[in-house]
């Protein structure tokens, strides 16, 4: 699909919930859910397609999600590990032999819904707390058939955190990374050398935006359900140097993080196409929200996707703007 005479990316992710204005599932009214956690309400219906600068030489700031078993909801089932909220995630494990889907519900005080997968490794898994401070509602369930789940464990929790930007500092199964991961790496030799916070993005930047090429076919696939369930994997991304706007934005994100800048992944539309893109922060701006954009002279706006596959620079500008043309669903 065309926005504005550029390439833009459709994608429907798992995590997350119906776009805006239809019908949420298990709720016929299309509002965020409240909790599942009762005997008249223990069933859900998900579709299965919801699912500080360092000096020179450049280092890794990898902050690696523990579970330290301080903190603990647990039944036969599943354990939810809160023990490091504060740093703005949760671990979840999988504790029961099953081969049914399994997902976690987590309703912020925003009362948006985030609904991802657990995967049934014996790992435990890691699930940002986007929303910041505030009451968290986190239900495990696991498929009965259909797009039909059961309440598997409930936990609520009250989070506050060390600092906000601490879910958007670490890394998480939609941002996956390790000190080892070759993302981590490139970063670090990528910023060598780079003074400021802008120079340090723009070099990150300038990489992504010129080495990985927008994946027509992969997208079209993604649109038509051929994968549900897509997470990006860094490591095959960089393999290939191909993929799609969740791609971009998962790469630039682990990138930037992986050097202490605080990034968001930001889920939502551009115009009226599934969309996904980067915010930053500066100490100079505080959050350059929705996306990005440089000019050679200033940071406007900036989105990685666009600016890789656009051959017309004006039409880019004039497309992203003021911002306007986005619009935000989620954080990861």
């Amino acid at each position: 699909m065309m926005v504005g005479g550029l390439s833009a990316c459709s994608f429907l992710p798992f995590g997350d919930n119906n776009p805006a204005g239809s019908q949420n599932p298990g709720n016929s009214e299309g509002t965020n859910p409240g909790s599942i956690n009762n005997p008249d309400n223990d069933i859900v219906n998900l579709p299965a397609d919801s699912v500080p600068m360092i000096e020179n030489p450049a280092v890794p700031i990898v902050l690696n999600p523990e579970a330290p078993g301080v903190n603990v909801e647990e039944n036969e089932k599943a354990k939810i590990d809160y023990s490091n909220a504060s740093d703005g995630y949760v671990m979840i494990l999988w504790l029961a032999d099953t081969d049914k889907p399994l997902r976690v519900l987590i309703t912020g005080p925003s009362n948006t819904r985030y609904t991802y997968t657990i995967w049934n490794n014996g790992l435990y898994n890691v699930f940002p707390l986007s929303d910041g401070n505030g009451l968290y509602d986190i239900n495990v369930v696991e498929q009965i058939d259909g797009d039909r789940f059961a309440l598997a464990l409930n936990h609520k929790l009250d989070v506050t955190l060390k600092n906000e930007f601490a879910p958007f500092l670490r890394p998480n199964q939609f941002v996956n990374f390790t000190e080892n991961s070759p993302a981590v790496i490139k970063a670090a030799e990528l910023v060598t050398g780079k003074a400021s916070l802008l120079d340090k993005i723009a070099a990150v930047y300038d990489f992504v935006i010129n080495n990985i090429s927008y994946d027509v076919d992969f997208a079209n696939e993604v649109q038509q359900g051929l994968h549900k369930g897509y997470v990006p994997n860094l490591e095959t991304l960089l393999d290939r140097r191909k993929g799609i706007c969740f791609d971009y934005a998962s790469l630039m994100t682990a990138m930037l993080r992986s050097q202490g800048i605080p990034t968001k992944l930001v889920i939502g539309y551009a115009g009226e196409v599934r969309h996904a893109w980067i915010s930053v922060f500066s100490e100079e701006t505080g959050w350059i929200n929705q996306a990005v954009f440089f000019d050679g002279q200033r940071w406007e706006l900036m989105d990685p996707t666009f600016a890789a596959t656009a051959n017309n620079a004006a039409a880019l500008s004039q497309f992203i703007g003021d911002g306007s043309n986005y619009t935000v669903l989620y954080l990861r």
